[in-house]
This record gives C-alpha cells, sequence and structure tokens, in this order.
C-alpha cells in the first residue's frame, strides 16, 4: 500500500451530493475497524476500537505471521406470537439502521513474534493485543585458532 492510498477515502464521495466537500460514508466508517499498532522495547501492541463488542464477538487468528482479526454481528429478528393472519407477515420497518456487519482485517507481523505468547482482551470496547517479541541473540566473538 502506497501512502497516497491513504487519501482515497477522502475523495471516494467528493461531490456525490451536490456539494464540494466530500461525504462521510457510514458503511465504510464501520466495516473496518481503526487501529494503533506500537513498537515497544519487548512487544508490539495492538488496540482496535470494537464498541458493542465482547470477547465471543471476536475471532483472531494467527497462521503464517499473519494475524487476522474478524467479528460478525447479525441483527435478530425479535417475533411476537399473535393469532392473526397478520403474524405471518414480515415486519414492516420505518426505520431501519441497524443491521448484519462483519469485517476482517490482516496484518503480517515481523518474524520476531512470540506467536505462543499473544495475548488479548477486550476492555471498554477496544480490543488489546500484545505481540511479544522474541529475545534477539546478541553478537559473540568468535575465537580464531592457528592451523
Amino acid at each position: 500500500m502506497n501512502e497516497l492510498a491513504l487519501f482515497n477515502d477522502l475523495f471516494d464521495g467528493f461531490g456525490d451530493d451536490g456539494f464540494l466537500m466530500p461525504s462521510f460514508n457510514y458503511k465504510k466508517a464501520f466495516v473496518s475497524p481503526r487501529v494503533d499498532i506500537k513498537e515497544e522495547k519487548d512487544a508490539y501492541c495492538m488496540d482496535m476500537d470494537l464498541p458493542g463488542k465482547t470477547e465471543k464477538d471476536i475471532n483472531i487468528e494467527f497462521n503464517n505471521n499473519v494475524l487476522t482479526i474478524s467479528s460478525e454481528n447479525k441483527s435478530e429478528k425479535e417475533e411476537k406470537k399473535e393469532e392473526k393472519a397478520e403474524a405471518k407477515e414480515a415486519p414492516k420497518y420505518l426505520i431501519k439502521e441497524r443491521s448484519y456487519s462483519k469485517f476482517s482485517r490482516s496484518f503480517t507481523l515481523p518474524d520476531d513474534v512470540e506467536a505462543d505468547n499473544i495475548t488479548a482482551k477486550v476492555e471498554n470496547g477496544v480490543l488489546h493485543i500484545n505481540l511479544p517479541r522474541k529475545a534477539i541473540a546478541a553478537p559473540r566473538k568468535i575465537a580464531i585458532t592457528a592451523a
């Protein structure tokens, strides 16, 4: 990904509504949650905003140095049992803003991540992932012997 690709979302909706200001696409904003990744001395730390999600809603997989975080949310229909024939009809919504959502983000991690010690927790709508780093072997001096 090049640096200019970061600006694509800004200009995608430019002028769609007749104004000269970029429009805000709500679907794009919530399909791919934003993430912060920081490098520390002994670990990499990731924080991803996932409001309303619990540990049961999130799937994290690590395979071949690729960390994949995904979630799927299906709105459940509440059906009331009525004896009338109208009960068999689908509900008539006046406004329906909550629906099915799904996302998946993958990150290629450096070779120095200890895959067996990766930990994750969800706290106040933020997913925290700790990716410990392997200890780097210190350079050592090799003795040379005369033949």
